[in-house]
């Protein structure tokens, strides 16, 4: 079955940044495709997570791949109930340094968050401290992979009777439904 491609890929629809930095590997036309390939690549993919421009610094692509892995490692060993390995994220979130800063705006003051460190770690930091907040605070309960045997997507369950089964319904739920009609066709 191909893949649907109305959504601009990798989709951004996980309701959560750190499972969407795992969502950069999809499955398409039956095989894993990765997409932060290069650094300019990952800078645009976070440019759309993050609705600004992120500067495509070297390192940026191989630094979002070892902290995807990680993070997925993590969410993998919290859905089986497993110890998470807290060393090695706490090794790659070192290098995301951030302190909190009072800056004047016209229409007052703000309190803003700002990064420390080269501009690949600045650029990721985010997702480090939604991968932290997840493991730490996260009902992993509402967790989940997306039902459909052909993708790979993981979501956060927002939903009001956290029923979701799908990453979106735009995609595997329509393939979903569209596959049981012709099963009940065909019968």
């Amino acid at each position: 079955m191909n893949p649907v491609t109305s959504l601009e890929m990798p989709p951004i629809l996980a309701d959560q940044p750190a499972l969407d930095l795992i969502n950069t590997v999809v499955m398409e036309n039956g095989e894993s495709v990765d997409h932060l390939v290069s650094d300019a690549a990952t800078a645009a993919w976070l440019s759309r997570m993050t609705g600004g421009p992120v500067e495509a610094s070297a390192g940026l692509g191989a630094r979002a791949v070892e902290l995807r892995e990680a993070i997925r490692q993590a969410v993998l060993a919290r859905k089986r109930g497993d110890a998470v390995d807290i060393a090695q994220l706490n090794v790659l979130t070192r290098h995301m340094s951030s302190h909190m800063a009072l800056v004047q705006h016209a229409d007052g003051l703000h309190a803003e968050r700002r990064y420390e460190g080269d501009a690949a770690w600045r650029a990721l930091a985010p997702l480090g401290e939604a991968a932290l907040t997840l493991l730490a605070e996260g009902d992993f309960s509402l967790v989940r992979e997306c039902e459909h045997e052909e993708c790979s997507l993981w979501f956060y369950d927002r939903t009001k009777s956290h029923r979701r089964r799908w990453c979106s319904m735009a995609m595997c739920g329509n393939r979903a439904k569209v596959s049981r009609f012709r099963e009940r066709q065909g019968k």
